[in-house]
Formats: C-alpha cells, structure tokens, sequence
C-alpha cells in the first residue's frame, strides 16, 4: 500500500513511526530538508522537498499511484488544498486532513466531499474528549472503550498501600468480588501480558478490562472510588482548554483557566462567557494557591510545554487535588516519567496518530478488519476490536483448545450487547466482538492472525 504523508512534525512522525511497521511503503513530503533527512535515517521511507499542495511535489511523490495522502502540516488551508490538489489528479486516492482551527470543524465535516477528504482529524478535539471522559470517570488513569461502551479497558497504578499490591492475580476477582482480567501490566517501561501466577507490586501500571460494571465495582471494593469533578483548573488556554472547557460548561462542571498571555485571556473571555479566565502564570504556585487549587476538583496543565506541564502536575498532587491530568505533546519516552505522581498523561499526537492506523488497517483489510484500536501500556501493547465472521476459525470451540499466539490474549468476548472474560470454557460464534490484547511484533490486521498455524 503506497502512502504518501505531507508534513512530518510531531503528529506526523508519529504517524511515520507507526505505520513503518506496518509493511506500507511511504512517501514524506516536507519544506524542511533536515527532518525528511532525518526521517529517512530512522525509517525505510522516501522523502520529497517541496510545497505539498503543489503539483508538481504531488507528481515528484508519486500521487498518480498512491493509495492515501495523509495532510498533517501545521497549516490547516495547506492541508485542504493538498488534498483537492491530490485527489483532483488522483480521483481513487484516499484522503486524511489534520483540521484544528475550530472556526473551520462544522464546515469541514459538511463539506467534506467537495475538498474531495475521506477523513478528518482533529487532535485537539480528541485530546479533549480523551480528558472529559477521565474527568466523568474518575479514578482510572486512562479508559479506553469498546463494542459501543459494552467493554473497557481501564489504566490503574498500584500504590505502595494498595491492597493490590503483592496479589497473585488469581485471586483478583475473589477478592474484590468482581469479573475482571488484568490484559497488560507496565513494570519498569516493560511491557507484560500476564499469566494467571502473576504477582502485581506497588509502581506497576495495570491494565484491566470487564464490562463496565465489573470496573466500577473493582474501584469501588478496592477504595480508588472518587466523586467526578465539579470544579475543574485549567493551566493554558489553548485549543484543546477550549474543547475541554466547552464540554464541562455543558456538563455544569465550574470552569477556570489560568493563562499568562493577555491576548488569549481576551479571545477566550468572547469564546467561553461562562468560564472562569485569570491572566496569571500557572507555573508560579502562588499564583496557583491564590486562584484555590487547593479547593478544586481536578487540575488540568496544558501548556505548549512538557516540562512546565510535569512540574505543575507534581505539585498539584503533592497538595492532594483529587485528580491531575497532564498534557504531553511529546510522549515517545513516557516510560521515564513513570516514577512522577503526574496523574493521567494524554497525548494529542499519540490519539490521532492511532486513528489513522485503524483507518490504514481497514484499507488494507476490508474483510476482517479492525473496528477499533487502542494502543495501550506506553504504546508496546495494541488491543483490538474484531467482529467474529462466518471465515474466523476455531468459532465454537473452547477456548482451551483454540491455539492462540504467544504473547496475544482474548481479553473479553460480547454477544447480545453482554460482555464476559473470556476464560478456558468461552466460546465466540459469528456475530460476537472480541476484544483481543496483543503485545507481539508482528501487526494483528484480522481476527485470523492471533491463531498459530496449524500444519499436517
């Protein structure tokens, strides 16, 4: 499948890194010589100097013969004019636009056939519904769902005092009577898919999945339960403080937002009327402790800064405000920052870039594909939605007897919009969605691939 993928910032060398593995043969197009040089050091790929909404770097790049354009410079009219562009001399070629100026979100989506876009991205809208949904839903570091909110898998750390800690995971379930399967746990930046003898420790990050019930008991009975904010400080007033403060205004939630530069304050003093604006740096803690940190629900740092971000995390859990959420946008080494009481860490780049493989994967497998894919444990672990099709193998039989891959776990399997942890009994039948936990190098692009090969 050849992709070609104009502008390789942040998002889109993110995206350059996840879909090298995924056997694709890509085409960056960039202005800049030194990041297409580097790109090309670090990855098999080809790089083009040049206007991406140019025909002529069009032609350079190979359009007439590629499968997908992906738009992600940081001008959202370049992008959009590359895509008419691509498409006007390629009508087959599918298109992705990275859109983030809100003034553009309604027209883009109502218009989307005449800019002649297949998708559109917008990683400040994901990054704020990604915070809105740990806000409403405190306690979990992060919460990914899926089979339309039927099944999650939910991110924990365990604490020194946890009664977590020092459990064998078999008896999880009996001890906090609840359903439930740790799918992943990150110990010391690596990544493991547990057996049933494991023992989890204080400083691991857990990834648990169940219906959603069982997760809520499990917070319940294990006292991580927390009350959902109704309070919440925002540090920065960028694009994803404006996203994130229009949901919680609609939600009741009481909305304040710290920021320094005096020009922002008054642009979102016309765009959020009921929202709290301070000009104030948020970094300065007097400041913080003078606009009540102490009294909020939870606090939210999203400044263009990652440094500045962690800093004020810290200190936000030091003095105990119940829930912390960081914004990183670069979060390639995120296992570093594991030790840091930062709270929940969100990545635009990481969201959108993981949109756009799920979008590639179904391009490349229209039978069988993936319907939904969340990257999970920094990264190192994929868990995927499948649909059970009258082609999957093994459908009916136990799964004791099924040969799964080394390194691949049936998480959880959903029928009749019921989710059970798939155990040595479970059976899934066509119709089913199975929630399927990888951590192996080779990609799972359909059901099939988690099976080993069974040879007479």
């Amino acid at each position: 499948m050849k992709i070609l993928i104009a502008g390789n910032g942040k998002v889109g060398s993110m995206v350059t890194r996840q879909l090298s593995n995924e056997n694709c043969d890509l085409t960056l197009i960039d202005r800049n010589k030194q990041v297409l040089e580097s790109c090309m050091e670090h990855y098999d790929v080809m790089g083009i100097q040049g206007n991406c909404a140019s025909m002529d770097t069009l032609l350079d790049a190979g359009v007439k013969d590629a499968d997908l354009l992906i738009a992600m410079t940081g001008q959202d009219e370049i992008n959009l004019l590359c895509c008419l562009t691509a498409h006007f001399m390629n009508p087959k070629l599918h298109t992705i636009v990275r859109i983030r100026n809100p003034e553009y979100v309604n027209q883009i989506y109502s218009m989307r056939s005449d800019f002649a876009i297949s998708m559109a991205v917008n990683p400040d809208r994901q990054a704020a519904t990604e915070i809105y949904k740990l806000l409403r839903y405190p306690g979990f570091l992060k919460r990914d769902t899926f089979v339309r909110g039927n099944a999650e898998i939910v991110e924990l750390r365990i604490k020194e005092h946890s009664q977590m800690a020092g459990l064998p995971l078999t008896k999880l379930n009996s001890l906090f009577k609840t359903q439930v399967l740790v799918c992943a746990v990150l110990r010391d930046g690596e990544a493991f898919i547990p057996a049933g003898h494991f023992m989890l420790e204080a400083g691991d990050r857990v990834f648990v999945t169940g219906a959603s019930e069982n997760l809520s008991k499990l917070l319940r009975n294990t006292g991580i339960i927390a009350r959902r904010a109704r309070r919440v400080l925002i540090a920065g007033a960028s694009r994803i403080s404006y996203y994130l403060a229009q949901n919680l205004l609609s939600g009741g939630v009481s909305v304040q937002i710290l920021e320094k530069d005096p020009d922002r304050c008054r642009d979102m003093c016309v765009l959020l009327p009921d929202a709290s604006i301070v000009k104030g740096d948020a970094s300065d803690q007097q400041i913080l402790n003078e606009e009540g940190i102490r009294n909020c629900d939870a606090f939210v740092t999203m400044t263009g800064e990652d440094e500045t971000n962690i800093v004020m995390s810290i200190y936000g859990t030091h003095i105990g405000v119940p829930q912390v959420i960081t914004k990183l946008g670069r979060a390639e080494n995120v296992h570093m920052l594991d030790d840091l009481p930062i709270g929940s860490i969100v990545s635009p780049k990481e969201l959108c870039s993981n949109t756009i493989v799920r979008y590639v994967r179904a391009m490349q497998n229209q039978e069988g594909a993936a319907v939904t894919i969340h990257m999970i444990a920094d990264g190192q672990v994929e868990a995927i939605e499948f649909i059970v099709d009258e082609s999957t193998l093994h459908c009916g039989e136990p799964l004791k007897e099924v040969p799964i891959k080394k390194d691949v776990l049936l998480a959880s399997i959903s029928r009749d919009g019921k989710t059970e942890i798939a155990g040595g009994d479970s059976r899934f039948y066509p119709g089913d969605s199975l929630v399927v936990v990888s951590a192996g190098r080779g990609a799972i692009r359909q059901l099939n691939d988690i099976f080993e090969r069974q040879y007479s």
